[in-house]
């Protein structure tokens, strides 16, 4: 009887595309739990995401990437950076188009960028659920005319439709190898991070024009001295006095309801009952001041 142990395959799969097309919505459908923040804000996501899904036979570490774009700021330089070293090192790459909106040049721009690397591409056309199928055939068509990808999947991240088939192709892409996680594990953020990103996350949700873009979320301090019940410590971070004023509102009830949304969020994730302290906080182009940048773990 043979003792060798059955072969396994682990890797990376980076999801690169335009702000708002669903990259957050498929990695937390890939990997079957909410590891990243959903909006339909643009440049939600500022970090790369580890979302892992393992089963027996494989082990697919999807990084969700920033939306790719030209940086503006000393923010989306380092976003964009973040994106060009993540294609580096992937095992393959997965580039989310709109099905809705069609190919323009946002991923004209993407599909370039990923033909310099030599790691298979596969497209996804998501939001199909949105459109009809002469729509959906038509975008389909424009993807495979970007000759960049080995194969191309219509899918609706939202409602599950096509997922299943993709995540099966992307792991027959990985390399033989042991598990980079333990199998139970779902993403490799920090505790304090995904905190943070889950009161982010009611922000978006409340607030329109400039405000999403100017708020970042830090967690000061997590205490769970009292049994039961955990502390956090939150800090909210805008750029101008205005800001400020918009994110508390009038007598205090926009951050009261920030402050309740997100803390059912943290309970949701904590498994436990949680009070959170959430204060907002003025840095003036906090984008660009590097040491906050830092602190708050965009590299």
């Amino acid at each position: 009887m043979s003792s060798e142990q059955p072969t396994t395959r682990s890797g990376f799969v980076v999801l690169a595309g335009r702000p708002n097309v669903g990259k957050s919505t498929l990695t937390n459908a890939i990997v079957g739990a909410k590891v990243a923040i959903v909006s339909d804000k643009p440049q939600t996501t500022r970090r790369a995401i580890r979302g892992v899904r393992t089963t027996p036979a494989h082990q697919l570490i999807l990084v969700d990437l920033p939306g790719v774009q030209r940086p503006r700021d000393v923010l989306t330089e380092r976003m964009q950076g973040r994106v060009e070293s993540e294609l580096r090192d992937a095992d393959a790459a997965l580039m989310l188009v709109n099905a809705e909106q069609g190919i323009g040049p946002g991923d004209r721009f993407i599909a370039a960028l990923l033909k310099r690397s030599p790691k298979p591409v596969v497209i996804a056309v998501n939001k199909i659920d949105r459109c009809g199928k002469a729509e959906t055939a038509a975008v389909l068509h424009a993807a495979d005319e970007l000759d960049v990808a080995e194969a191309i999947f219509p899918i609706s991240a939202r409602a599950g439709r096509g997922v299943e088939a993709l995540v099966d192709h992307l792991a027959g892409l990985l390399p033989e190898g042991p598990f980079y996680f333990p199998p139970d594990e779902r993403s490799d953020q920090a505790e304090h991070v995904l905190l943070a990103e889950l009161v982010r996350e009611q922000v978006l949700r409340r607030t329109r024009q400039e405000v999403p873009h100017a708020v970042e979320v830090e967690v000061a301090e997590i205490d769970d001295a009292d049994e039961g019940l955990i502390f956090v410590r939150a800090v909210a971070w805008v750029e101008t006095d205005s800001q400020k004023g918009i994110l508390i509102g009038r007598g205090g009830r926009m951050i009261r309801a920030i402050g309740t949304a997100a803390r059912r969020e943290l309970e949701r994730e904590l498994g436990t009952r949680v009070h959170l302290d959430l204060t907002v906080r003025v840095r003036k182009s906090w984008r660009t001041d590097e040491r906050l940048l830092d602190r708050l773990g965009i590299e």
